[in-house]
């Protein structure tokens, strides 16, 4: 090499935090907060707002009032993040078994969050304070608000499922019974809401049952990004 020939330029290594596995990571991780998000933000309206009873409501109805916006926020931004983890689902399970479905399933959910942000629930069973007492009447945006919804938990549902399957073939037993006792649980809470609105153990269950689903989002979520790193470490 003569004085003047400059050196050969060496090649610049990529960081491991750019790489496609880790962006798949970061994906999933939208999910596992999204669940405490919404949770964490609904518990504080259930127990601040005035006149909102957990016995009676449905967090749907948070949407209305002076304060409605924040509940119309959480339902947009949660589905967001969903369907953004629903994204890296996809990119995790890319040729596996539920590889299809599930992130179909999940964006699904999100979805109809968004949906049930955009349509407003109707006021209804008393709240906000100085609605008449009862389920009301039902409006253009509240009839899309409960058809969103009603999607959205189909989406949730069939996700469940649709891992169980997944965990199965891959030998994950508990895994596999979770979900599919998840799906099965927001099912019948979600039947149970669709028949007696406003009844306090009906509330109630479907209320846990909501959470639960959050759970499970949260869990699979941070399952599939534990299993790319055990991948990538081998």
């Amino acid at each position: 090499m003569t004085q003047n020939q400059p050196a050969p330029a060496t090649p610049t290594p990529v960081a491991p935090s750019e790489g496609p596995e880790q962006t798949t990571r970061t994906l999933l991780w939208y999910g596992a907060v999204a669940g405490p998000l919404y949770v964490v933000l609904g518990t504080a309206q259930a127990v601040f707002r005035d006149g909102f009873d957990i016995r009676r409501h449905a967090l749907s109805l948070l949407s209305n009032g002076g304060l409605g916006w924040i509940q119309i926020t959480n339902f947009l931004l949660t589905g967001v993040l969903t369907i953004t983890a629903a994204t890296g689902v996809r990119r995790a399970l890319r040729g596996a078994p539920g590889g299809t479905w599930a992130p179909r399933m999940i964006a699904l959910y999100g979805a109809g969050l968004i949906a049930a942000g955009v349509f407003r629930a109707d006021p209804s069973f008393g709240f906000p304070p100085g609605t008449p007492d009862g389920q009301g009447a039902v409006t253009w945006h509240g009839m899309l608000h409960l058809v969103s919804g009603s999607i959205g938990f189909v989406g949730l549902i069939g996700a469940c499922l649709v891992m169980a399957r997944r965990f199965t073939r891959a030998g994950r037993s508990g895994w596999a019974v979770y979900s599919r006792v998840t799906g099965i649980f927001f099912l019948a809470a979600f039947v149970g809401i669709a028949s007696g609105a406003g009844i306090a153990l009906i509330n109630i269950t479907f209320t846990v049952a909501i959470a639960a689903g959050w759970l499970w989002l949260s869990a699979t979520t941070l399952r599939l990004r534990r299993e790319i790193t055990e991948a990538s470490a081998t």
